[in-house]
């Protein structure tokens, strides 16, 4: 798994999908290795479908300490 402040959580309500650059995102075709950054505007969380924009940084979500 990528370091924690490569990944990005989902803030959807009920769901949790964190997106993991290292594996990318199948289901949307978005090959491993592309980080969040790099993701289209129009992708949604495979999950439950919440935009790019309801993403926050797991690091910053989920501090250590």
């Amino acid at each position: 798994m990528a370091r924690p402040e490569d990944c990005y959580r989902c803030g959807g309500p009920t769901c949790g999908y964190v997106y993991d650059p290292d594996r990318g995102d199948k289901r949307g075709k978005i090959p491993q290795g592309t980080p969040f950054s790099d993701l289209p505007d129009d992708w949604k969380c495979p999950v439950c479908g919440a935009g790019k924009k309801s993403f926050c940084c797991s690091a910053e979500s989920n501090p250590s300490g």
